[in-house]
């Protein structure tokens, strides 16, 4: 493969011209030294590296995608849905694990700043009360001046996009649908403590039961995100009958870790106790498991599409403007101009959810039809 220093001199330039040439840089260049060096480019089979084109260009073709959980089959979703738009547009994903701490989270923006990064992707919730909270969006704001698109898959004010689900929703739908088939005595299995996603979840949960007049026979289980947590939760509940009608995960791998014990202890799924999940991934219907369905792979896919769509715009010229005092009435630098802007940056697009019920949950015994 040829060398940009070959393609200079096969079409008489110096090399930093070919560059430009070949970057796309706006410098201006005659059109007739522009066609001489991509005629030159093209007989020798030059294709610059991915390293070459970062050095010349504002940003790289990488997206970040931070994970709580690396080994959560969620976060494999998502980051499917954010592989498949960037790669088709000639970017390349970098998956990360910060183990849902927000330090990792501002040490690993600060590594896709220092790779030029496109884009970065939040796929993780935050925690209600976060001490490290103002020092992550201090660090987006950091990033986004360079050039680093953040996008927020999760409710969490990080003042950059957000595409989400309505998790309290979510969990309403689920206590829900247990509610109509005559379950009165509900246990809810939370996630791990203190994260949005869990408290979103948990008042979705209690929200259906107080409105169903059921708010004394809830019952809320500390837990977590994993299959371990729904099994632990479920035998404390063995140990201490009776058991409940019904009970739900906060997400779907602890859903299956309560399935499992309720089997083992030979209780019978629905027929003695339904129980319900939620995210719908592939393991739930692997096991017939009842739960609410989640546009995973549609929210990484327009997180990327948001990435690499900013990433194609121009850079804004509010900070000229103001230096200058210029803009106005016909321009994209007038204060409307401005707020239009300041909105699309930090603008929420929620996506919708739907039930899929199957095998694990049935009407209760004895309930009116």
């Amino acid at each position: 493969m040829s060398s940009l220093v070959e393609v200079a001199r096969a079409a008489g330039v110096a090399v930093s011209t070919a560059s430009r040439v070949l970057s796309g840089s706006d410098h201006p260049i005659s059109a007739r030294t522009r066609a001489r060096v991509i005629a030159a480019a093209e007989k020798l089979d030059y294709s610059p590296s991915a390293v070459a084109r970062a050095m010349v260009s504002p940003h790289s073709r990488l997206v970040g995608v931070l994970v709580s959980d690396i080994d959560n089959p969620y976060f494999s979703v998502i980051a499917r849905g954010v592989d498949d738009v960037a790669s088709r547009a000639g970017y390349v994903t970098m998956l990360s694990n910060v183990d849902r701490r927000t330090g990792t989270e501002i040490e690993r923006l600060q590594a896709m700043r220092d790779y030029r990064a496109a884009g970065v992707v939040f796929a993780g919730s935050g925690y209600v009360d976060d001490s490290r909270t103002p020092d992550l969006v201090d660090a987006v704001r950091r990033a986004r001046e360079q050039g680093v698109h953040a996008v927020s898959l999760a409710v969490r004010d990080l003042g950059c996009p957000s595409v989400v689900v309505d998790n309290r929703a979510v969990a309403h739908q689920i206590a829900d649908h247990l509610v109509s088939l005559g379950h009165r005595r509900i246990a809810f299995i939370e996630g791990p403590t203190g994260m949005t996603v869990t408290r979103h979840r948990r008042e979705g949960f209690l929200a259906r039961m107080r409105e169903a007049g059921l708010e004394d026979s809830a019952q809320c289980l500390p837990g977590g995100f994993d299959y371990e947590a729904g099994r632990a939760a479920t035998l404390r509940l063995l140990a201490r009958p009776p058991l409940p009608d019904a009970l739900i995960g906060a997400n779907d791998e602890v859903a299956v870790g309560a399935l499992s014990a309720l089997r083992q202890a030979r209780v019978d799924v629905p027929g003695e106790v339904s129980v319900a999940g939620m995210d719908d991934l592939r393991l739930a219907e692997f096991v017939g498991l009842t739960t609410v369905s989640l546009p995973l792979y549609e929210m990484g896919s327009l997180a990327a599409r948001h990435i690499i769509d900013a990433s194609s715009r121009p850079a804004p010229r509010a900070a000229a403007t103001a230096a200058t005092g210029a803009g106005g009435p016909d321009g994209s630098d007038s204060p409307d101009a401005d707020a239009d802007a300041g909105s699309e940056r930090t603008a929420t697009t929620v996506l919708s959810h739907r039930l899929t019920v199957r095998e694990t949950t049935a009407r209760r015994t004895g309930a009116g039809a």
